[in-house]
């Protein structure tokens, strides 16, 4: 029986691929620097800033720098905040938490996940948010998994990983979890609902 359902955040909550697209995106519009020149920039910072050992708040002087403009690390909260939330995705894990529990494992950065957990008010619906910054651990590994399993008190046989990425994916079903990979260009939610009710046994899906 399943009994939680784990949702990947960008790419599956989220109408954008990753989270660093939003980003990027968002402080180019504002800075009229190119979203290239953003990604450019931010890439040699990323890992450490999805493990927890940098913030954004600690990096921001070297990536102005490297830009060669002074910005105020406030456009950081806007570009969080900017986030596409992929509602009919949503409106699934809504119903979903009526019957099981409902979480997110997510590949972020600290500072961005407190801004999107108030912002979006994920909270309110997912119990645990397991993110990469606090665990230390990414989805290429096993520890942020047990995390999510130690929060929730159940066997990985018990739960169901949806993710947009097929490696993060492999990952969980070696160990043990009933994973499904999403894709995100697609967006075909209601194909994701029919699998979790005929596949996996969720009850109230089908037919809505």
């Amino acid at each position: 029986m399943i009994r939680a359902v784990f949702f990947d955040y960008d790419g599956v909550l989220t109408t954008d691929r990753t989270g660093t697209l939003t980003t990027c995106r968002f402080l180019a519009g504002a800075t009229h620097i190119p979203v290239e020149a953003w990604q450019r920039a931010l890439r040699p910072f990323n890992r450490d800033l999805s493990t927890g050992l940098l913030t954004y708040r600690t990096i921001w002087s070297r990536v102005c720098a490297d830009l060669g403009a002074q910005m105020p690390p406030s456009l950081l909260d806007e570009a969080f905040a900017s986030t596409p939330v992929n509602q009919p995705m949503l409106d699934l894990a809504r119903e979903l938490g009526t019957t099981c529990r409902v979480g997110i494992i997510t590949d972020n950065k600290r500072e961005r996940m407190a801004v999107v957990r108030e912002h979006q008010r994920l909270d309110q619906w997912f119990d645990p948010i397991v993110v990469s910054a606090e665990v230390g651990s990414t989805k290429d590994g096993e520890a942020i998994y047990a995390n999510a399993l130690a929060r929730v008190n159940l066997a990985a046989s018990a739960c169901v990983f949806v993710d947009n990425s097929e490696s993060n994916v492999e990952v969980a079903r070696r160990l043990g979890f009933h994973a499904i990979r999403f894709d995100d260009a697609r967006n075909d939610v209601n194909g994701l609902r029919r699998s979790l009710a005929l596949d996996h046994g969720l009850p109230g899906l089908v037919g809505r």
